[in-house]
């Protein structure tokens, strides 16, 4: 959180979803009972650093690494919080003083602070275990709010897929090196995740809806949710059928990849400068698309999940848990968790942002790509997302490359030997290459012709794919051909 919200939150003082603690030179007790009460009721915002008063007093600088430590590793043992979870506290500087923040998820399940209960009302944190109603319908409440904590106890660790876990490992240490999901076994990966748990009610126990969904193999998915699928389709020609499509019913963290792979086909990438750094605008606003699509569907729900892209416009709609109706204000909306399981997933392995910003990221890249126009968020039993695309998707790109493109374009861009050049760069690409080999491959000496003219247009057509989808720009990028690819339609 940047620091003008975060004094906007001071400024408002405690409630029901924000609490202060001063935490000087040490963590104040109740910390973990405030964590387990928020996580329990509507989530909310700890700021420690700050008196009851709204005084920022900051925390002791030689103070601040024990803390942030005790916070991090208390919060992920069960003994003291169960089921654990992971949070990295946040540091931010507001006149001049040091304070930690965290922004604490509603949970799908019931936690407990030291075997206790806590819930939440506006006066603070309440102890709520020897009140058997007010557990009661504690458990009620978060049954009936969170399908994706339907539990499955004959689905096995073997049911899961073993190399997906092994990709998370590597996209959760390329978020934080120091990730404990990092050296965790299996076991203690999925239960640290939420994934594997106990319902304490009716004394189930086992892997969750969520686990199958971001883990299973495709055929324990299909048997758990026979009409699971996300179908994308472009409509642009064929306006009563299709001129492509490709039905996704596999596992959420590849239906992101295909996902994201069929936008890169189909949708236009215009030049885009932030801060002097080239960023991919059609990354940017679709990657929240796609993570609101797979993060907050009502996934028992039968409806299937749509992404549509046509001349005018791209439509995403899916299943929806509603809690509201008509159309989403960025400055005045309250987000709510559909699948906090899924969504805090998403969020350690860098697929999402915290809830509520990537709406505000969505409204704010989405105005530059389209010219000026806003997307749509339409809250109902079925969720629609609208992202306007027109010819003025793209104004910056002409201004802004074609100084750059234009000196080899005309000698090294012959027609006679394009096709020929292009189908060896896809075969020399079967196995994953860098940019820089591909263009050495090519015989190219100017970077910026060879990524406009060369490179975005093959991924844009589908014929390269990305090895890190979600990361156009990382530096361990590489591209492979559709011919190594068994998905590509």
């Amino acid at each position: 959180m940047i620091s003008e919200q975060l004094k906007s939150v001071i400024r408002d003082g405690e409630g029901l979803t924000v609490e202060f603690k001063e935490c000087r030179d040490q963590l104040n007790k109740d910390v973990y009972e405030t964590v387990c009460a928020f996580l329990n009721r509507s989530g909310g915002h700890i700021v420690l650093g700050v008196d009851d008063n709204g005084n920022i007093a900051g925390i002791d600088k030689d103070a601040l690494p024990q803390i942030k430590k005790d916070l991090v590793t208390t919060l992920n043992n069960s003994q003291k919080v169960n089921p654990p979870l992971y949070i990295l506290p946040e540091k931010v500087i507001i006149e001049g003083k040091t304070l930690l923040y965290l922004s604490i998820p509603e949970s799908s399940q019931v936690h407990r602070c030291n075997g206790k209960i806590f819930d939440r009302n506006e006066d603070g944190d309440l102890d709520i275990t020897n009140h058997p109603d007010a557990v009661a319908h504690l458990y009620i409440r978060k049954q009936s709010s969170f399908s994706e904590n339907r539990i499955y106890p004959y689905v096995r660790l073997e049911d899961l897929r073993g190399d997906l876990i092994q990709r998370v490992r590597k996209m959760v240490r390329a978020e934080n090196p120091n990730h404990p999901w990092g050296i965790m076994t299996d076991e203690e990966f999925l239960s640290s995740a939420r994934l594997y748990q106990h319902d304490y009610q009716t004394g189930k126990e086992g892997y969750t809806l969520a686990a199958v969904l971001l883990l299973g193999k495709d055929e324990v998915i299909q048997s758990i949710l026979p009409h699971f699928k996300t179908d994308a389709i472009l409509r642009r020609i064929n306006l009563d059928r299709y001129d492509d499509r490709d039905d996704i019913r596999t596992n959420l963290i590849e239906s992101y990849d295909r996902l994201m792979a069929f936008i890169a086909k189909h949708l236009p990438d215009p030049f885009y400068l932030e801060k002097d750094q080239r960023i991919s605008l059609r990354d940017h606003v679709f990657r929240e698309v796609v993570a609101n699509m797979l993060i907050h569907r009502e996934y028992i729900n039968g409806f299937p999940a749509k992404f549509i892209i046509g001349n005018n416009q791209v439509l995403a709609e899916n299943a929806n848990r509603p809690h509201g109706h008509g159309r989403i204000n960025p400055s005045y909306f309250t987000p709510y968790p559909k699948n906090p399981v899924i969504a805090r997933f998403f969020k350690e392995i860098g697929r999402a942002d915290e809830l509520g910003s990537g709406v505000r990221n969505l409204y704010n890249y989405t105005r530059i790509y389209s010219g000026g126009a806003d997307p749509q968020l339409l809250e109902g039993d079925i969720f629609k997302i609208i992202v306007p695309v027109t010819p003025q998707a793209t104004p910056q790109a002409t201004p802004q490359v074609t100084p750059q493109a234009t000196p080899q374009a005309t000698p090294q861009a012959t027609p006679e030997n394009e096709t020929t050049k292009i189908a060896a760069l896809l075969e020399y690409c079967i196995e994953p290459r860098s940019r820089v080999e591909i263009q050495e491959f090519m015989g190219l000496k100017d970077r910026e012709y060879f990524r406009l003219e060369i490179l975005n247009p093959l991924i844009q057509e589908g014929k390269l794919l990305l090895t890190i989808p979600e990361k156009p720009t990382s530096p361990n990028q590489k591209y492979y051909s559709h011919l190594k690819d068994p998905n590509h339609v």
